[in-house]
């Protein structure tokens, strides 16, 4: 069904596509609670913005949820305009927008990743489609930024992807040759651009970091000169390395994109085969790469070989890792092959539970997206109903 909502603002801004539409349904991997067996199920506990639309692609988008088990995420309201919600321990919600921010279609406020403190990071869609990275302190003040030489119109220009616990910012940028660029802004401010050597540097090529952990190192994926993607590693110094779990696809939309990089310098992500199926995988500190698939995923290589020949972007097929927390554990998304999403959580041990919120719809498209997860393995996402709108849900572990 999708990729996932954790990064959901990098992942639309790297694919150009319609910002208001994309985020929690439809644009990139494919990927009662319901408990292992003889387990306890989590509680799980459902929310909405108030105000937040209730038509078709419309509503509340969970993305992160931090060590105290503080959410960030977008609402979307009938037009296709986002905006900004903090949703605090006791579940009081506040809502914003970014200084500059545009309300028209596709336009408006896209937080992406909140750390320890409760800053808030993410993009803005200006009035001219111009995208511009900020920054939310937990007291509110918010700080727009843009990388020199970023395209600042037709969806194109600066997007913060992820916050690390210092309040270093890493994300994507992209200039008038619409080649991918990584950066890294410190806390003063102080930005640092970086390409990964074997980033193609044609149209659309190039490199996108999604992650960030306290010690600096970053994670993410680079685009080659034949449209693959392909695993990166940028460690504190600068120092790069690469990797592609085995059976990682090679063709255009296929390959490996890591998503979240914990305290540990553990990997959590996907990566696409020949066939056009994305599984999930774990990339050790030192360099040891365990891949796997959830029970019952889709791996219809045909259907999603032709969904990608159609344009309609990478697989709905198979298995996505989102977020991996300190511990190890991982959250994500799987597609069954009805094309219904279901949460998951990888335990440390390799042990898969599924989960469903109740609510969640039953047909194509629909479903559960697990987007983040914390230190203490509270989990929020995003489930979309029978009528297609999004909601958030607080899984407790």
């Amino acid at each position: 069904m999708t990729l996932n909502l954790f990064r959901v603002a990098c992942i639309i801004f790297v694919l150009g596509l319609a910002a208001a539409i994309a985020p929690p349904a439809l644009s990139h991997f494919t990927a009662s609670a319901q408990g292992a067996s003889g387990v306890t199920p989590a509680t799980i506990t459902t929310f909405n913005v108030a105000g937040a639309g209730t038509g078709t692609y419309q509503g509340t988008v969970p993305v992160a949820i931090n060590t105290s088990g503080a959410i960030a995420g977008a609402y979307i309201l009938t037009g296709n305009v986002s905006h900004g919600f903090l949703r605090a321990t006791t579940g009081a919600i506040t809502t914003f927008s970014a200084p500059g921010a545009g309300t028209s279609n596709k336009q408006g406020t896209f937080p992406d990743s909140i750390n320890t403190a409760g800053t808030i990071a993410g993009y803005l869609s200006d009035s001219h489609n111009g995208y511009h990275g900020f920054v939310r302190t937990a007291g509110g003040a918010i700080t727009a930024f843009d990388v020199p030489g970023a395209v600042k119109n037709w969806h194109l220009g600066t997007a913060a992807c992820a916050i690390n616990t210092a309040g270093v910012i890493t994300g994507v940028y992209r200039g008038a040759s619409l080649v991918h660029h990584g950066f890294v802004r410190a806390v003063n401010g102080a930005i640092t651009t970086f390409n990964v050597p074997a980033a193609g540097t044609g149209t659309f090529e190039g490199t996108i970091p999604l992650s960030i952990n306290a010690a600096g190192e970053i994670t993410g994926f680079y685009i080659d000169t034949s449209n693959a993607h392909h695993g990166f590693l940028r460690a504190a110094n600068g120092a790069m390395s690469v990797f592609d779990p085995p059976g990682s696809g090679t063709g255009k939309n296929q390959g490996t994109v890591p998503v979240s990089i914990n305290t540990a310098g553990a990997i959590a992500g996907a990566y696409t085969d020949a066939t056009g199926v994305s599984h999930g995988f774990v990339r050790a500190a030192n360099g040891t790469i365990t891949t796997f698939s959830a029970p019952g995923a889709a791996v219809n290589g045909t259907l999603a070989s032709l969904l990608q020949a159609m344009g309609s972007g990478p697989p709905t097929q198979g298995t996505g890792a989102i977020s991996i927390n300190t511990a190890g554990t991982i959250a994500g998304v799987y597609a069954k092959p009805t094309g219904v999403a279901h949460g998951f959580v990888r335990a440390t041990s390799g042990t898969i539970t599924e989960f469903s919120v109740p609510g969640a719809g039953t047909a194509t498209l629909e479903g559960t997206v697990a987007s983040s997860i914390n230190t203490a393995g509270a989990v929020t996402g995003t489930y979309v109903d029978a009528k297609k709108v999004f909601h958030g849900f607080l899984r407790s572990p």
